[in-house]
């Protein structure tokens, strides 16, 4: 694709377009995915308890 242009300016202007975000997706979508989700101590301690037991289980240590 690079060796097809004729200039930097072209070959750039490829590149934006090829790396471009998908058309209507606009900066609101991309900074709506980006922001974590809430989560309340008790939601907060079971993903903590769930991600302890996956740690355990991988590792191939006992689970508490």
């Amino acid at each position: 694709m690079d060796q097809a242009a004729e200039d930097d300016a072209e070959r750039q202007r490829t590149r934006a377009k090829l790396y471009a975000p998908p058309k209507g997706q606009g900066a609101r979508h991309a900074a709506a995915r980006a922001m974590p989700a809430r989560h309340d101590r008790s939601s907060a301690q079971a993903l903590m308890a769930q991600v302890a037991a996956e740690d355990a289980r991988l590792a191939g240590g006992p689970t508490s």
